[in-house]
Formats: C-alpha cells, sequence, structure tokens
C-alpha cells in the first residue's frame, strides 16, 4: 500500500511539475512576444532580420557548447538519486560545471572573435550581424553554466528553480532589451546601418537576462547547501568513480543531445543562408532582409509559445521516465509517455489553429510594420510544425530517458538530409519565404515519425490516436470556425483590433472547452491505439 501511493505520489508530482514548468514557460515566451513588438517597431524590419540571423549562428554556439547540459545533468542526477546515491550525484553536477564552464568558454571566444568573418562570409546579405553577435558572446558561457544548475533541480523532480529563474530572466531581457534597442537606434541614427545597432541592444537584454538567472539558481543551491550537506554525510550507498569515467559519462551522455539538437539549429541557419544566397539572384538585400523579418516575428515568434509547451513537459517527463527506466518498468515508461502527449496536444492542437484562423488580425495587432497577410499565410502553411514540433520534442526526450540516446540524432540526421533539398528546389522553384516555413515543418514531422517508430521498436509503445489527437482536433475545427465568424462580425460592429480579438478569444477557449468535454463525456471518441 505505501509503495502504491508513493507511485501515486510521484505520478502526481511529475503532472504537477510539469504543468508548473509548462506554465512558466508559455508566461516566458509571451513576455518574450510582447517585449519583441515594441522591440520589432523600434529597429525596423531590417534591424529584425539582423537580430534573427545573429540568433541563429548564436544558437548554433549554445547548441555547441551547453544546449544538452540541463537535460544530461537532469538524466544523470535522477538515475543516482534513484539509487540515493547523493555523493555520486554531486560528483556529477560539480564535474558538468567544469565541462559547461571549458565549451562554453571556449564557444564564447570564438563568437566574439569570429563575428566578423561569420557575417563576411555567411551573411553577406545581411550587412551588421558581427555586432550583435559579439553582445552575445559572453551569455553563451553564462547559459551554459545556467544549465547545469537548472539540470541538477531538475534531476531532483524539482522545476520551481527552472520556472522561477526562467521568468526573471525574460523579465530582466525584456526591459534591457527594449531600452537599449531604442538608446542604440537613437544613438546611431544617422550611421548607414543603425538596425545594427538596434539589433545589438537587443541582444544586450538576453545576456543580462541570463546573467540575472544564473544569480538565481546559484542563490538557491547556497541556500540549499546544509540539506545537501547532511545528505553527503549520509550516505553510505555511492560508489567510488574515477574522475576520468564521470567526465566520459557526462560527454557520452550530453553529445548525443546537443548533436540531435544541432541538426534542429543548423537547419534554421541553413535555410537563412540558402535564403540569403539563393534570392540575391533576384532580390535587393533590404527585401531579404524585410522577410527574413517578418519570418523570425510572425512565425517563428508566434509558433514558439505552444512549442515551449513541450520543452518544459519535456524537462520533467525526463527524470521521472529515467527513474521509471531504472526500476525497469515499461509499461509506467509508455504511460507516462501517453500522458504527455494527451497533455501537449490539448493546447497545442487549438492554438495551431487559432494562428491559422486569426494570423492575420494578431500579426496586424502584434507586428503593426511586418506584411500580416504575407505572415498570416506562412502559419496557415506551416502552422502544423507546431504539433509535429511538440510531437518531435516529447518523443526525443522519452528515447533519451530509455538509454538510447544516439536514436535521436539519427532521426535529426536523416530530416536534415531531406530539409536541405527541400528547401533548396523550393526556393529555385519561386517559393520564396515560404520554402523555410515548409523545410521547418516537415524537419520536425520526419523526426517525429521516426521517433515512435524506435519508440515501438525499443519499449513497445503504442500511441493512442482517437483521444489524443482526433478529440482536441475536432473540438478545435469547431472553436476556429466560431472564431471566425465571431471575430469577422465583431469587426463590423466595432471596428478595432484590440477589443475584437480580446472578445474573440474568450469565446474559442470557452467554445472549445465546452466541445472538447461534452465530446469526452458522451464518449464519442474511443481509445484506438496504432
Amino acid at each position: 500500500m505505501a509503495k502504491r501511493k508513493l507511485a501515486l505520489l510521484g505520478k502526481q508530482n511529475f503532472m504537477m511539475q510539469g504543468g508548473l514548468l509548462a506554465i512558466s514557460g508559455i508566461i516566458v515566451r509571451i513576455i518574450g512576444m510582447l517585449y519583441r513588438i515594441p522591440m520589432a517597431n523600434i529597429i525596423g524590419p531590417e534591424g529584425s532580420g539582423i537580430y534573427s540571423a545573429a540568433f541563429n549562428v548564436y544558437n548554433i554556439a549554445l547548441i555547441l557548447s551547453s544546449y544538452g547540459m540541463p537535460m544530461a545533468v537532469s538524466k544523470l542526477v535522477s538515475a543516482r538519486l534513484t539509487k540515493e546515491q547523493h555523493r555520486n550525484t554531486m560528483q556529477v553536477a560539480l564535474r558538468a560545471l567544469v565541462v559547461a564552464a571549458i565549451t562554453g568558454g571556449i564557444a564564447a571566444l570564438i563568437l566574439f572573435f569570429g563575428a566578423e568573418g561569420i557575417e563576411n562570409v555567411l551573411y553577406s546579405g545581411v550587412p551588421g550581424v558581427k555586432s550583435p553577435l559579439k553582445v552575445l558572446a559572453p551569455t553563451v558561457l553564462i547559459v551554459a553554466v545556467l544549465g547545469v544548475y537548472r539540470g541538477f533541480f531538475q534531476g531532483q523532480g524539482n522545476m520551481v528553480p527552472t520556472a522561477v529563474s526562467q521568468l526573471i530572466e525574460q523579465i530582466v531581457n525584456a526591459i534591457v532589451s527594449v531600452v537599449a534597442s531604442y538608446g542604440f537606434m537613437r544613438a546611431y541614427a544617422e550611421t548607414v546601418n543603425p538596425g545594427e545597432y538596434g539589433a545589438m541592444g537587443g541582444t544586450l537584454g538576453t545576456c543580462l537576462g541570463a546573467a540575472a538567472a544564473l544569480a538565481v539558481v546559484m542563490i538557491l543551491v547556497f541556500r540549499n547547501r546544509i540539506l545537501y550537506s547532511s545528505k553527503l554525510k549520509a550516505d553510505t550507498v555511492s560508489e567510488d568513480v574515477p574522475v576520468a569515467d564521470t567526465y566520459k559519462l557526462i560527454l557520452a551522455t550530453v553529445i548525443p543531445i546537443i548533436i540531435g539538437q544541432t541538426f534542429y539549429n543548423v537547419s534554421a541557419m541553413l535555410d537563412d543562408i540558402l535564403f540569403n544566397k539563393i534570392m540575391l539572384m533576384s532580390t535587393d538585400k533590404v527585401t531579404i532582409m524585410g522577410l527574413l523579418g517578418n519570418y523570425g516575428q510572425s512565425f517563428s515568434t508566434l509558433t514558439s509559445i505552444p512549442m515551449g509547451i513541450a520543452s518544459a513537459m519535456s524537462a520533467s517527463m525526463l527524470p521521472s521516465i529515467v527513474r521509471s527506466f531504472t526500476q525497469g518498468d515499461t509499461a509506467e515508461i509508455n504511460n507516462k509517455i501517453r500522458k504527455t502527449v494527451r497533455i501537449t496536444m490539448i493546447v497545442a492542437i487549438p492554438i495551431m489553429v487559432a494562428l491559422m484562423v486569426l494570423g492575420q488580425p494578431v500579426i496586424e495587432l502584434l507586428f503593426r510594420r511586418f506584411d500580416a497577410v504575407e505572415g498570416s499565410i506562412m502559419l496557415k502553411v506551416g502552422g502544423a510544425a507546431i504539433v509535429f514540433y511538440t510531437l518531435s520534442t516529447i518523443t526525443g526526450s522519452a528515447l533519451q530517458g530509455i538509454d538510447k540516446m544516439r536514436v535521436p540524432v539519427i532521426h535529426s540526421a536523416i530530416a536534415l538530409a531531406v530539409h536541405i533539398p527541400l528547401v533548396v528546389v523550393l526556393l529555385l522553384a519561386g517559393a520564396g519565404i515560404y520554402s523555410l516555413v515548409i523545410g521547418v515543418m516537415v524537419f520536425a514531422f520526419i523526426v517525429f515519425v521516426l521517433n515512435m517508430r524506435s519508440l515501438y521498436k525499443y519499449n513497445g509503445y503504442r500511441q493512442e490516436i482517437s483521444v489524443t489527437f482526433m478529440l482536441p482536433l475536432f473540438s478545435s475545427a469547431i472553436m476556429g470556425i466560431v472564431a471566425l465568424l465571431v471575430y469577422r462580425g465583431l469587426y463590423m460592429v466595432i471596428g478595432h483590433n484590440l477589443p475584437v480579438l480580446i472578445i474573440t478569444a474568450i469565446i474559442a477557449v470557452v467554445v472549445y472547452f465546452g466541445v472538447f468535454s461534452a465530446l469526452k463525456k458522451a464518449g464519442v471518441f474511443k481509445k484506438g491505439y496504432l
């Protein structure tokens, strides 16, 4: 009975912690979207194009140096805490800090001193990338160390430090980005390319926000030092592990995660480069930067909000799956994956439909300087990327949790091999900016399908379809029709976008959950598995 209660508590804690981190992630992304509205208006389409290009390079540097660290540390910490090996847990965390400092430091130096070369070689069509890259350089080191601390807490099943530090990071980021971009644009208004300095101001917020988050998690570790010390003294089951073996274990865990995510972000950077090179054959540089800026704001920013739910739920799911895997409970692993997928689909699918239906008025409200019609078409064409990315993230995390670290890497490589020629063909065929949208969607879809196939192969996982996908999709379709009719009707009467969108959004939420609950209660959709 006691074990059953403990298992139930563990399940509830896993879902509760994941929900907390998901809410934090949504708030963080909403703040990110909101502060980018004035910032995008301040720095303009050209500055937004520079900002977007710089961030794609920064993301590559971040991934190569430290992206996998939170997940790797979380996985290793969880496995050891399951066996109550507190001393081994602390050894992993401390040595992970050393790895993060070295890799993050090297990446920061390369980014800072190589910024001009990156601009000249890779971004000849986007002049000005070098300045924001130099500001982002120290951020790589800060985020690398920050990732270890977050992974340490996540491995304990505690998502609160990550959630709190994320919120503080984004608040600082928002304030500094807007203020600095405005100040820099004014200070360098008479220069040839003021957007370069506006983008540089925006990246300054990223750097200082990460520094604030690092300070928060370090304070939390310091406050819990007595608790950690008592657990270390009481530990009688930890094994003596050579230092070299611990470093090898950390690298063996983190490298596959890094490589897998590198493929995704490399695809984004290659998209920019290919778009830049091919479009220069028929389009001027200003237009190219404007198109990339619209893509970065209207499509990438809006779709990143629901995608954050997948990242949060995966971070919470991973240590829980590691514990079940360590205990050899295959059925419980599959149950946790299904629950995570089902919960994320309840949110991701209606957001996808809402953006497809109301994309144009949303963009008109948030990003007035961008082409809302073009942006809304991007969302219609590639909105499904929200669902596919969410599913690929969750299934990839599940595979890593059952020690199939290399499998998601192989799947990402396959997806990239399809993605690159597809984007080139679409660009040459005249699809323009929509080539990137379709490429992102196809990449995520391929990874998701291959991940699902591997989960079935290695863990006997079968995905429930009807309740997980069809129920929220049908409810979202009805919501979308009602939302479109309500928006158009109200706009004819009121004539102002903001109040009409707010009322429409409220009605849409009520309709969605009303239809969802009614259909679920009536048992219209029965559970069915692939």
